[in-house]
């Protein structure tokens, strides 16, 4: 697998990284040591989880498999705090170091390579949320941060106030939202990523699974989708704008020879400031697939196509 470097920074990831957000719930022990031995022949090096996901269960696994199953300096581990287990944001200095102090206990690990604002806490003023960052990188915790599910402006003004004064830890990384079906994000938060230097790290690149074609003809029993946990979440991209996105996908892979899958990775793979897609499986043999989309680079022509059917001003956003 191919590596590039998250944003302006000299950290070099791979250009997917492997989400873990459903080890510990629909994903056991086995399945996921079973698709973290799969990423890393494959040649991957980005791993991806958080404080909440599993209710820490996500953190405890891939500890556990980093003792023993996969060499850890290979891996670039990257995990977020700033919502509590309540659901409730919390970005305040407090919660943080506590929360990755925690996070680095269910890791086995003395850092973390990159460590993320889970989200926005307007509660919080951000120069505090901010500081944390800074004492993170300089008491060793982390060695890189970043943000996530930031505003455009959020974004750019993270960024300018780590900018502001030497010494601070600059904004590396924003992992947002980005498919052909959710492109909404161009508008603003792309180019204030762009702008600060911090890599893109796009999770659900697949439309929430849509755009792998599975629900075109329905819901399938077993689908995220049929599940009550997951319905909600999925829902939003089953209506007719989206469907038309899909069929365009399924006829270019068609052309192509590839998968439905492949075509809608590559597309936001090599987006502009992409640095790594986070891709997310509950099986090995669905990571597999996932994997399988490395070699492809998707012609002009039909990346043009894409652009325009999935054009912002009809996608959802």
């Amino acid at each position: 697998m191919k590596e590039r470097h998250l944003g302006r920074s000299g950290l070099p990831v791979s250009r997917l990284g492997l989400g873990t957000m459903t080890w510990g719930q629909d994903t056991d022990p086995s399945e996921a040591a079973a698709q973290l031995v799969a990423f890393v022949e494959a040649g991957g090096t980005l791993v991806d989880t958080a404080d909440v996901y599993g209710d820490g269960d996500s953190e405890r696994i891939l500890g556990h498999l980093m003792r023993e199953l996969v060499d850890r300096d290979g891996l670039v581990v990257a995990t977020k705090a700033a919502i509590r287990p309540n659901g409730r944001y919390d970005a305040s200095r407090r919660h943080l170091l506590r929360a990755l102090d925690a996070s680095l206990d269910r890791l086995d690990l003395d850092h973390v390579d990159l460590w993320q604002l889970h989200v926005y806490d307007p509660a919080t003023p951000l120069e505090e949320t901010l500081s944390a960052l800074d004492e993170a990188v300089a008491s060793g915790r982390a060695r890189y941060v970043g943000v996530s599910n930031y505003a455009g402006w959020q974004v750019a003004k993270a960024a300018a106030w780590q900018r502001a004064w030497p010494g601070r830890a600059p904004i590396v990384s924003a992992q947002l939202e980005y498919s052909l079906l959710r492109r909404d994000i161009e508008r603003e938060a792309v180019p204030a990523a762009l702008d600060a230097g911090a890599g893109l790290l796009p999770w659900s690149p697949l439309g929430r699974g849509v755009l792998t074609g599975k629900y075109r003809t329905g819901i399938p029993a077993g689908s995220r989708a049929a599940a009550d946990r997951y319905a909600d979440f999925v829902r939003p991209y089953l209506d007719e704008e989206c469907g038309r996105i899909v069929e365009s996908v399924v006829t270019a892979a068609e052309g192509l020879g590839v998968s439905p899958l492949s075509v809608a990775l590559s597309w936001v793979r090599d987006r502009p400031g992409v640095a790594a897609p986070i891709v997310g499986a509950r099986t090995a043999a669905q990571l597999e697939a996932i994997l399988g989309s490395e070699d492809l680079t998707l012609p002009q022509e039909i990346r043009a196509a894409l652009d325009d059917v999935s054009d912002m001003s009809s996608a959802h956003g």
